[in-house]
């Protein structure tokens, strides 16, 4: 296998089960077509007690900066009921112009595509002036604790360092070359539990009813609107996305009721002074007589999520412009530049160097009948190959 082929290289990747944590036989795959290319090759077994074990890879080519990493992930989601597929998840069928397969846009598609961006350049005999490399993990869609943390700490501890690095995550909404990530929100969660007074329905007097606390304060968290977003980010969003009892009576008033909730939130804030600001409006919600005359403050307990995501924004003119550049050249269209959707890797790749993202078109990624148009693969590696010829050829200039 010539690995210049990104249909080929996705065929091979799909055909791995690797939903998260199993390595499925997808590191191995891309090892076979990163091998002859002349990529060091290593492998790295990351684990931590209480989280499953986790295969990783990292190949780089090159001994010299400037180094530009590519990042991603080959593990996957499940594919729920397979009898709802059209086809076999993992059977790569090809159909109508379009590869089904669980993971073809998230995020084996680019994978494959940057593979063959890069054989395509060494076939035709470039010398890239440095160093290229591909982190990837099969962690991204588990906890990721000992997939891209796990792998940069390893990296940096034996010396690598990165002057760029551009993720493969499916960016682009409709089209291909819509948009370009350029940052991500931050993303921080919580969990409220108010306390009550178990009793009977028909006498409440003897009762304290937590639901009617966690309703106050669910509607504290939710309203005023945290801000109305910046120049580079949307407003910050806070939503509640449980509210619970576990009471199966209608005759019974509970003992407690928890509420679960999500920010993505924006660069007006940091995790340390949402939370401040989350607890202010808890304690003034907990305080006010409107739900519970007589028997203020609502008695609740707050705790936030050990490891929130925090909000970034890059700012590299270089790495940005060189890959929009190649988003046009190729497409014609001017990506949009965003922070918009949830989070990825790169809110660990932030802190090592400049980091884009650009991927296929995510409309079917996580869903029945994931798919691919098999022209997509084809443009998306003449944009990485135009990119990553450009980016170098900049650096060395």
């Amino acid at each position: 296998m010539t690995a210049t082929d990104p249909i080929a290289n996705l065929a091979a990747l799909i055909r791995c089960p690797s939903v998260t944590p199993a390595e499925g036989g997808a590191l191995t795959a891309l090892e076979a077509l990163l091998g002859p290319l002349g990529f060091q090759l290593d492998r790295i077994r990351s684990t931590t007690p209480g989280t499953p074990d986790i295969d990783n890879l990292y190949a780089r080519h090159g001994t010299q900066g400037p180094h530009l990493m590519f990042a991603g992930h080959t593990d996957v989601v499940p594919p729920g009921d397979t009898d709802l597929w059209r086809f076999p998840p993992f059977s790569a069928e090809i159909a109508d112009g379009m590869m089904h397969g669980r993971g073809a846009v998230d995020m084996k598609g680019g994978i494959a595509c940057f593979v063959a961006a890069i054989a395509r350049l060494f076939a035709r005999g470039v010398r890239l002036p440095g160093s290229v490399s591909l982190l990837i993990t099969g962690d991204e869609e588990g906890p990721a604790i000992n997939g891209t943390p796990k792998l940069l700490d390893w990296a940096v501890a034996r010396g690598e360092h990165w002057d760029a690095c551009l993720v493969g995550e499916p960016t682009n909404p409709d089209v291909l070359g819509d948009m370009i990530k350029i940052g991500r929100r931050g993303s921080l969660s919580g969990i409220v539990t108010v306390t009550g007074v178990q009793g009977h329905a028909a006498y409440p007097h003897l009762a304290d009813n937590p639901v009617r606390g966690i309703l106050a304060l669910a509607r504290a968290l939710m309203d005023p609107p945290l801000d109305a977003g910046t120049q580079d980010f949307q407003p910050t969003n806070l939503e509640v996305t449980s509210i619970d009892v576990g009471n199966p009576a209608t005759n019974v008033i509970p003992a407690s009721a928890t509420a679960r909730f999500n920010v993505r939130f924006n660069d007006i804030w940091t995790a340390d002074t949402l939370k401040a600001e989350l607890t202010r409006r808890l304690d003034e919600a907990a305080r006010d007589e409107a739900l519970r005359p007589g028997r203020a403050p609502v008695r609740y307990s707050m705790t936030f999520a050990e490891r929130p995501s925090h909000v970034f924004l890059t700012r590299n003119d270089r790495l940005i412009s060189t890959l929009s550049a190649a988003v046009q050249g190729v497409t014609g269209r001017t990506p949009q530049l965003s922070t918009t959707g949830g989070t990825s890797d790169a809110r660990f790749i932030k802190d090592h160097c400049p980091v884009v993202e650009f991927g296929l078109v995510g409309q079917t990624m996580h869903m029945v009948d994931e798919r691919v148009a098999l022209a997509d693969l084809e443009t998306l590696t003449q944009i990485y190959e135009r990119f990553v010829e450009d980016w170098f050829a900049d650096a060395a200039a």
